[in-house]
């Protein structure tokens, strides 16, 4: 899994633009940070309006917010103010342009404390700074494999090497569906049940197949061959298979299983790769498969149910 960290600077750049944030004092608590390991156990959440009992790592100074402050006398807002400061927040954010206080300016100078002004209303900056940090800072985890659209399902292509993940994945970009990463996919749990796969920015639109090397597939077949993200809702295992393996598979239900990742069990589909097997073909059934089954549709079920059905009338006839 990899370590996540995300430093006051690297936030306010990212979201400068988008919502239109001014950096007013405090500069050089720019390299403040928040740890994942600190956002699974924070309360009561990384960003939120002011609190002084239970500090946001980011935290949001509304109207009511100024007002409360105004509302205290001389000593107790100043006590106030360097608690706040105290707790080391990732920064302190005023919404709709209001004036900075200059009491505030001053404290957040003298502790190194980051203090941002935007034209946003506090509820815009709560919602969409509660977004970049969470996702930001959520457990991830980069899987070998490859990573596809198939019929709008998110299914990673796993197996040994040498057993023809990428021509399988060429194959299946040819018939209209679309990449997301080659050979290392990352997954973020962004959600309590969903796992985010995204490519990693130096291998974006790039597909390795050996003996034609490294292709760019948006370049060879257009932006519609290739999708920046997706959630990972299935993965289709290849495994080497005799003649005698695959006699052993179950014939009704298949080979399926589950892999935990991050904590989630992703369904899995296991195909031998044999002569003869048309293994796109076989991936485009299992994400057929796998979309039946999530909508309560088995085909397995029904026909031992009716199997059952057909023993127990010809039994009591």
């Amino acid at each position: 899994m990899l370590p996540r960290r995300l430093t006051a600077r690297e936030v306010f750049e990212q979201q400068r633009e988008r919502l239109g944030l001014r950096w007013l004092a405090g500069q050089r608590g720019g390299e403040n940070s928040i740890e994942a390991e600190e956002h699974r156990t924070r309360r009561p959440s990384l960003a939120g309006y002011l609190n002084v009992i239970h500090p946001n790592k980011l935290q949001i100074l509304g109207r009511e917010e100024l007002q409360w402050l105004d509302s205290l006398d001389a000593r107790q807002r100043w006590e106030t103010l360097q608690k706040v400061c105290d707790f080391r927040p990732l920064a302190l954010v005023i919404t709709r342009d209001q004036g900075c206080p200059s009491d505030l300016r001053e404290i957040a100078e003298e502790t190194g404390t980051p203090l941002w002004i935007s034209p946003q209303a506090g509820h815009e900056l709560l919602s969409q700074l509660q977004y970049v940090l969470a996702r930001a800072l959520a457990p991830r985890i980069t899987l070998h494999g490859v990573f596809m659209e198939i019929y709008s399902i998110g299914v990673l292509i796993t197996g040994e090497s040498g057993l023809g993940k990428s021509e399988l994945a060429l194959e299946l970009i040819s018939r209209g569906h679309r990449l997301v990463a080659d050979d290392a996919p990352e997954f973020t749990q962004i959600a309590p049940d969903v796992l985010d796969g995204t490519c990693p920015e130096l291998l974006q639109d790039l597909l390795e197949v050996r003996g034609l090397g490294i292709m760019n597939i948006r370049q060879m077949f257009g932006d519609t061959a290739v999708k920046r993200n997706k959630y990972l809702r299935l993965i289709v295992h290849l495994v080497r298979a005799g003649d005698a393996d695959l006699e052993g598979l179950s014939r009704l239900t298949g080979e399926t299983a589950a892999r935990p990742v991050l904590g989630l069990d992703v369904p899995v589909f296991n195909l031998p790769v044999a002569p003869g097997r048309n293994l796109a073909v076989l991936t485009e059934a299992a994400a057929r498969l796998h979309s039946l089954r999530a909508k309560g549709a088995d085909p397995a079920v029904a026909f031992l149910a009716r199997h059952a059905a057909f023993l127990d009338k010809t039994s009591h006839p």
